[in-house]
């Protein structure tokens, strides 16, 4: 069994600067981590490799030193690593971003199961999977949270409108996955040494037969323009004729301060 996996590196803290003349969030190689929900896809790939056999692969775009989040999905047990980086994919939207992963995954091959995490925590589109779902041309569901697999289709269940739903899909598909999924295990000794080893793929836009107009802030139709920390004030108001409170509380379940 094939199974390729989407990762992001994003920032390790949540402070998150943007590019004044681009609006774009500012990726500069400073410390950043393994998109947490992207671990639970990668996880859950490894299972599905100790159970059936087959190869992960795990693909991400970014900059050069987005190198080094692959190299330790390797020391986790992934087969293979492909780094999409180019000037021309910076300042991607989501649709820039799933149309540049969708020609590196047609680059990696076949493959039987897609997984990504259910969303990026620099962004919290959840837009990734469902896209590359679309521009594959294969059947998808999100935020999966229980994953079952007999080796030609999938049994999945996510929570929708307060309920459960159970869903069975053919192979190929593609996955979104939550956190209440597995819980992502440590590397090895042995995984640590082999990934010091292990050759992590760079590939340009060109190299993946990409539209270079269809990446990048070229391939985008929105960006963002500003982000911000919501202001929250508190204001405490003294209630000393319990005749007027039904009213207070009216007044502030319509909104008012």
């Amino acid at each position: 069994m094939r199974t390729i996996v989407c990762v992001k590196q994003v920032p390790a803290s949540n402070e998150v600067r943007l590019d004044e003349k681009t609006n774009t969030i500012i990726r500069d190689g400073g410390e950043a981590v393994i998109n947490p929900f992207d671990s639970h896809a990668l996880e859950a790939a490894l299972a599905l490799k100790e159970q059936f056999g087959g190869t992960v692969a795990v693909l991400s775009m970014g900059i050069p030193a987005a190198a080094d989040m692959l190299r330790q999905c390797v020391a986790r047990g992934a087969d293979e690593a492909l780094l999409l980086t180019d000037r021309a994919f910076a300042g991607a939207d989501t649709l820039a971003t799933s149309y540049a992963l969708s020609k590196g995954i047609e680059s990696l091959g076949d493959f039987d199961l897609l997984l990504c995490g259910k969303m990026a925590v620099d962004g919290d589109t959840a837009q990734i999977g469902p896209e590359l779902a679309t521009r594959l041309g294969l059947p998808h569901v999100s935020d999966v949270f229980s994953l079952e697999c007999d080796g030609a289709a999938v049994t999945v269940q996510r929570t929708l409108g307060g309920c459960v739903q159970t869903l069975r899909l053919p192979l190929p598909a593609v996955l979104t996955v939550t956190r209440e999924l597995n819980v992502p295990r440590l590397p090895s000794i042995a995984g640590v040494l082999r990934a010091e080893e292990a050759e992590i793929s760079c590939r340009s836009a060109a190299q993946v037969g990409a539209d270079e107009t269809q990446c990048g802030l070229k391939g985008s139709p929105t960006q963002v323009v500003a982000t911000f920390l919501p202001q929250r004030t508190r204001t405490v108001q003294e209630v000393t004729d319990t005749a007027t409170l039904p009213a207070i509380i009216h007044h502030i379940i319509k909104g008012g301060a």
